[in-house]
């Protein structure tokens, strides 16, 4: 680890903005990462994933704000209907020239988590630092020692957001040498409905930089919420990130996460199923061409009885990339009547492309339903053949035949203009 880093963080404590009782969750973190420091490749949890670049390199504490881009230049990267909220952060800190925020319900609190701590921090008081454990990754501790900003979205017991909240995170050339580390905040009260969406985003295509984002989910008893994760980076730049979930009883969270930026990605998924008649369903789908590494590491906590599980992840590797994917089910003892499926699909499309796969199920309990697979292989070639018969040329029948492979799990996304701008990310990067 950098002394330099290290002695950073331990400073930033000083400066970090917020209310009184943030103050022992900033320090908490720091300490945490100031004894364990960053994973090295004999960690388990990270042994296939090349952290070094990230953890080797002096990046700047802050990025700097510079001069805002227009809104014409986010147009490709922002979609849906005017309706919808959508909150904008430049190199980490809230925009509100070029956010918007739209009608909201009463109950509804959509906003900058940093002008929400400085206003009135009694919302995040209790969630924040509660559900994404410092414990768990170097990479969290940091964060909560030194995130700025993020979005904070609330929606109180039986509201219904019936639009989307929008949260997207974009770099500019400003950024380029820069760690940032957005915090976001997404607590659904009792029977409440929500979908939000989380885009990261890049203005500077050949910057390099590193994200370190954090995202706590509370899923209030009987609630539904889907969650959409949209990872489009620079090619050049570093992305470590953690989303972590806590349903109530009766509770729905349904997610989907992409990946195709970054020149390493991780991801780390976790949910945890607190009380009995829970559902959970997560897809996932990462597209890596030329050197990109993606990994996606999940792990889903089934704590009680008479819960549900859902997972199926795809990867679409080209040139010579590489995919990790390291999924678990835990079951513990008085999770009975517990249902868990897992499924991971993996494509090549060139033969320097690898994946390492590892789904897991820990099962304690004895009346559960439980299974889990993973396939790694190329384009079927009677689906070719059939798709050639018929007067298709080579080219366009292999684009045309993963594109259903990926679309497969793009289709389980509930939102027609989310589903829609996930296609055409698809067939833009295939076409290219």
């Amino acid at each position: 680890m950098s002394d330099a880093l290290l002695q950073d963080v331990r400073e930033g404590l000083a400066m970090a903005e917020g209310p009184e009782w943030l103050e022992p969750i900033r320090r908490a973190g720091a300490e945490r990462f100031a004894a364990v420091g960053f994973p090295a490749a004999r960690d388990e949890e990270w042994r296939f994933t090349p952290i070094g670049p990230v953890t080797q390199t002096s990046w700047a504490a802050v990025a700097p704000r510079g001069e805002e881009p227009g809104p014409d230049r986010l147009q490709p990267f922002v979609f849906g209907h005017p309706e919808w909220t959508t909150l904008v952060f430049v190199n980490g800190c809230y925009s509100e020239a070029l956010s918007q925020v739209g009608a909201l319900p009463a109950g509804v609190r959509v906003a900058s988590l940093a002008e929400a701590l400085r206003a009135d921090g009694a919302l995040a008081e209790g969630h924040l630092g509660r559900h994404a454990p410092i414990e768990g990754s170097a990479f969290t501790a940091l964060n909560a020692a030194r995130f700025r900003d993020g979005g904070l979205v609330s929606v109180a017991p039986g509201v219904d957001l019936t639009n989307p909240v929008h949260l997207v995170f974009v770099t500019t050339p400003d950024a380029g040498g820069a760690a940032m580390h957005p915090r976001n905040l997404i607590v659904v009260g009792r029977g409440a409905r929500a979908s939000v969406v989380e885009s990261y985003v890049t203005l500077a295509p050949e910057q390099t930089y590193w994200s370190n984002p954090v995202t706590e989910v509370s899923a209030a008893d009987g609630s539904w919420i889907e969650h959409t994760r949209i990872q489009r980076e620079s090619e050049r730049a570093f992305h470590v990130g953690l989303t972590h979930v806590d349903q109530a009883r009766d509770s729905h969270y349904r997610s989907f996460t992409m990946a195709m930026g970054a020149a390493v990605s991780r991801h780390n998924l976790h949910v945890r199923l607190n009380d009995e008649n829970v559902e959970t369903l997560m897809y996932g789908l990462y597209l890596t061409r030329g050197e990109q590494v993606a990994d996606n590491h999940t792990a889903i906590f089934h704590d009680q009885p008479n819960c549900r599980s859902w997972e199926v992840y795809k990867g679409v590797l080209d040139g010579r990339s590489r995919a990790v994917f390291n999924g678990k089910v835990f079951v513990r003892p008085e999770a009975q009547k517990t249902d868990a499926k897992q499924t991971n699909r993996n494509l090549l499309l060139s033969d320097g492309a690898r994946v390492d796969t590892k789904p897991q199920l820990e099962i304690f309990a004895d009346d559960v339903k439980c299974t889990h697979g993973a396939t790694v292989g190329r384009l079927d070639d009677l689906a070719l053949f059939y798709a050639r018969s018929r007067g298709i040329p080579v080219l366009a029948a292999e684009r045309l035949l993963t594109y259903a492979f990926a679309a497969e799990v793009i289709e389980e996304v509930a939102l027609d203009p989310v589903r829609q701008e996930l296609e055409r990310l698809v067939r833009e990067r295939l076409a290219g």
